[in-house]
């Protein structure tokens, strides 16, 4: 069954179930994906307007480019779930033995490298997307620039909230050093994003007040 193809309502409602899937990884990559979808939105409402007629081919681009985003943090909704659930599984295994165990933190291992591998992936789209989103505040139609702010304030929450699926899923693993590069990594990507969506949101801000 693929999330993406639910109703909101459905969405929403197999969210707060007991189910292991979707979670927070599936939620970012879709909450990302709105975000994105709003930076199209800024940039569907100025292509073709006499006034933006000389950033027009930047938009178009822009729109290009993001729907690529667009498409590949829908695709991450499914694939976090996929990654996830052998996960869930594996946590039921048995313990009762030495051989148990020692098979257990096998699979436990590779399947949480598995589960942080896919909220990365889910940040570095939500980068793309933020970095898009500056350029739509920037250049698309003030009559829409409320949602190029809307778009960026999204992606940060999405960016954020994939950030604690990597880290969860890194404090359980024996592999320090695969641990330690995956939180280099998403603390490298929060630490220069984070600051660049409130970079938008506040020129957002400065420009409706």
């Amino acid at each position: 069954m693929s999330f993406t193809e639910l109703s909101c309502r459905e969405f929403v409602s197999a969210l707060s179930s007991k189910s292991p899937v979707p979670g927070g990884g599936g939620a970012s990559a879709y909450v990302g994906a709105i975000g994105s979808a709003l930076g199209n939105m800024v940039g569907s409402l100025t292509v073709g307007k006499k006034k933006y007629a000389d950033v027009e081919q930047d938009i178009i681009s822009l729109m290009d480019r993001m729907t690529e985003v667009q498409n590949e943090l829908l695709r991450m909704v499914d694939r976090d779930a996929e990654v996830f659930e052998p996960l869930s599984k594996a946590y039921g295994l048995p313990k009762k033995t030495d051989e148990d165990k020692a098979e257990r933190a096998l699979i436990m291992e590779a399947a949480l490298k598995d589960a942080c591998s896919v909220p990365l992936e889910i940040m570095e789209l939500c980068c793309k997307a933020i970095e898009l989103q500056k350029e739509f505040a920037e250049k698309g139609s003030s009559l829409v620039l409320s949602d190029a702010g809307v778009g960026a304030a999204l992606c940060r929450a999405a960016l954020v909230g994939a950030s604690f699926n990597v880290f969860i899923n890194t404090k359980s693993m024996t592999d320090t050093e695969y641990a330690s590069n995956a939180n280099k990594r998403a603390n490298d990507l929060l630490e220069k994003y984070v600051p660049l969506a409130d970079e938008v949101t506040k020129y957002v801000f400065d420009k409706l007040g």
